[in-house]
């Protein structure tokens, strides 16, 4: 499907909560917002789009390297106009910063943000002066990175780090910085971001997936630097209908996340049309073979909506904005056709509306290529 075909699906869909009346949060932080840096950054409604058949063979699964530096190279200058990628990544990362990469790896080993595109980051940070021993490669599960391996993908004195030694551990999340709501009446109301995020990290480059959500409707910029930045945060979609719809986009507007996760560098090798996001199943996985680039989480994941819609509509899978009863299913199978939760794709319309960026689609600027 070409873009106009994208983005009329997208534009004759509503966006309705699961109920009108939100949740109450109350955000705890002493981090004041950075003029200018952040979301929705220096490219407000702006999203580049580079598509390579050749980047990955579907037989084998076999990423091909080279290729993916070349789309990064190609996305860097097509986002910011610079005829030198390196002046591109000058934009956001300095010599002196500390850089966090937050990485996703629900999906590991099959879906996650690949370490071929971590590595080619790294090396673009390392191009602009950046030493290995400033940057971090983290996620909240040491497990499921252990499954990637991306310490063999990178420089020595790159830091891979998982936040939770045991699932549950509090000491990588600062006591200090929090946001708390009760959803359901849980013992826990907190949840608290990481550590590294308020101590360390001076920028943040965010590596998300294309994958369907089963509550939030899609996994992209922003549930990754959301819910992969803070603790206690599934406690959100216990029951069928769901909190991701506010959840996610507060979790993200909160300081010094906000201002630090400066780049999003958006995954599309490999994605997840159905049962997202941990689901490994080969049935429900599809090949954009692309990448997108920007610094507006709204924009890219409302194009990133139009992507993930278009592959359910041929696969002949529900909408994920069929707010239906009748496809809820408990059981633990996938079924295409049945869904654990009533998804909330209208949270990223919500992020628009605390100033995360743009949601009208007349105002987003797709500039896409293909190699």
């Amino acid at each position: 499907m070409n873009r106009r075909g994208f983005l009329s699906l997208a534009a004759a869909t509503p966006v309705l909560a699961s109920d009108s009346k939100l949740p109450h949060y109350k955000i705890v932080s002493k981090y004041k917002s950075v003029p200018g840096q952040g979301m929705p950054g220096k490219y407000p409604g702006q999203v580049a789009r580079v598509h390579s058949d050749s980047v990955l063979d579907e037989a084998t699964d076999t990423v091909n390297a080279a290729r993916v530096e070349t789309m990064i190279d190609d996305g860097m200058k097509l986002l910011t106009g610079d005829p030198d990628p390196r002046d591109s990544w000058a934009r956001f990362i300095q010599p002196n910063d500390v850089v966090g990469i937050k990485v996703n790896c629900s999906g590991a080993p099959r879906i996650m943000s690949s370490p071929e595109v971590v590595a080619a980051v790294v090396k673009n940070l390392m191009k602009v002066g950046v030493a290995p021993e400033r940057i971090t490669i983290y996620e909240r599960f040491p497990d499921q990175m252990r499954t990637v391996g991306y310490e063999k993908y990178v420089p020595s004195g790159v830091t891979v780090t998982g936040i939770e030694g045991q699932r549950g551990a509090i000491l990588g999340y600062d006591p200090d910085t929090y946001v708390e709501v009760d959803f359901f009446g849980e013992d826990d109301t907190r949840s608290n971001m990481i550590r590294l995020v308020t101590e360390k990290f001076t920028k943040i480059v965010n590596i998300p997936n294309m994958k369907e959500h089963q509550a939030a409707g899609v996994t992209g910029c922003l549930k990754n630097i959301a819910y992969g930045d803070f603790s206690n945060v599934a406690r959100s979609h216990r029951y069928e209908v769901t909190n991701t719809y506010s959840f996610i986009g507060t979790l993200a507007s909160v300081e010094p996340l906000r201002s630090r996760a400066v780049l999003s560098v958006m995954d599309g090798l490999r994605g997840v049309w159905h049962g997202g996001p941990f689901n490994t199943d080969k049935r429900f996985r599809f090949y954009p073979k692309m990448m997108q680039f920007g610094t507006d989480p709204v924009a890219m994941d409302h194009l990133l909506l139009d992507v993930i819609e278009a592959k359910r509509k041929q696969e002949g899978a529900p909408s994920l904005w069929d707010r239906s009863r009748s496809h809820l299913w408990n059981s633990r199978g996938l079924d295409p056709q049945k869904n654990h939760f009533i998804r909330e794709p209208g949270h990223i319309q919500y992020a628009s509306t605390l100033g995360l960026g743009v949601y009208d689609l007349n105002k987003i600027h797709l500039k896409a290529v293909t190699l």
